[in-house]
């Protein structure tokens, strides 16, 4: 069995790994870890989330120094900071542990980029080079397998990059019209910690990061197109209801908008549905529902995810699963 250490358990995006895990028959969960100074230090992530109890009972332990877990794990799950991420991270690679991060540290290769998306600059280029982006649909598995510097995407990337790049690969989209992404996420995207901007009694439907948002590059980058792309807070616990507006080039047929959708078909956490998807059906599930329609030289494509689980911790564990020769679904529905 592997080893395995949750960094960051404590939120929810940790908890969910917590969750997975437990389902998990090749995997042992050894160290859950928080910061020093956090308050749920030292408490059992069951009594966190009573969900948990009697399926991960381990103690939140307060991290230190990442050089502890040196011998003791084979892969660790960052769940945490992105300059949380940014430093830890190379301490682990360099040692030979397997580093998954679900931060935004490694997801964008140009320095000056990163600098400008969050705020800090990349003290790690060399690293940063060799980390593999790994949207699990399409990532490169030799590459994958080759490297212990893993970065998944975002979880507004997820839900974006899944309906377009069937369609940009295809050769379908005239890009000469930047693609508009309009994406809603429910207020577990803003992390457990309390704030007011994300307090359900003042919540409402808005736009946020309005041309600022750091996952407008993430997109960009991953897709090789720019974007528009504009998120939404909604008032509801969780999930990502994107829909996107795109031109499709002179004379493509619904045929050829169908094919390209095709890549799909074995790929089991990818649904291309009749009509249009709802979040209700990805809820608290691993899936990302696509459906599109077309008039008139345009195309309205439609993704829906679990911002926690196929724009996190399941896609996360997806990735594990393929990085290590699993089949891709283990732990994933149990």
């Amino acid at each position: 069995m592997l080893s395995v250490a949750v960094v960051g358990a404590s939120g929810y995006a940790g908890a969910e790994l917590c969750r997975i895990f437990s389902a998990h028959n090749e995997v042992c969960l050894k160290h859950l870890y928080v910061s020093e100074n956090s308050l749920d230090k030292n408490k059992k992530i069951s009594d966190l989330y009573g969900s948990l109890r009697g399926r991960c009972d381990l103690v939140l332990e307060p991290m230190s120094d990442p050089k502890s877990l040196i011998g003791e794990v084979d892969a660790v799950f960052l769940a945490t900071d992105h300059k949380v991420s940014h430093d830890v991270a190379p301490v682990l690679t360099a040692s030979g542990i397997a580093v998954f991060d679900l931060s935004g540290a490694f997801r964008i290769s140009d320095l000056n980029v990163f600098a400008e998306a969050y705020g800090f600059e990349h003290e790690y280029p060399e690293l940063l080079a060799s980390a593999v982006y790994a949207l699990p649909e399409f990532v490169d598995l030799k590459a994958l397998r080759a490297t212990k510097m893993i970065s998944l995407p975002g979880c507004y990337p997820t839900a974006s990059q899944l309906a377009l790049r069937p369609l940009i690969d295809s050769g379908l989209l005239d890009l000469n019209y930047r693609p508009s992404i309009n994406a809603v996420s429910g207020v577990s995207g803003a992390g457990r910690k309390a704030k007011l901007t994300n307090s359900f009694c003042e919540v409402s439907l808005n736009a946020y990061g309005v041309f600022t948002h750091r996952h407008q590059p993430e997109i960009a980058e991953h897709l090789g197109t720019e974007v528009i792309f504009t998120p939404h807070l909604g008032d509801f616990k969780r999930g990502i209801h994107a829909t996107i507006n795109a031109k499709l080039k002179d004379n493509v047929t619904a045929e050829q908008v169908k094919k390209a959708f095709a890549v799909y078909d074995n790929k089991p956490l990818v649904r291309v549905k009749e009509g249009m998807p709802k979040l209700m059906d990805v809820q608290y599930l691993p899936y990302c529902d696509i459906g599109y329609a077309m008039k008139d030289g345009y195309i309205v494509v439609c993704s829906c995810i679990d911002n926690l689980l196929k724009g996190a911790s399941a896609q996360a564990v997806q990735v594990f699963n393929l990085y290590y020769g699993f089949d891709e679904l283990k732990g994933l529905f149990g």
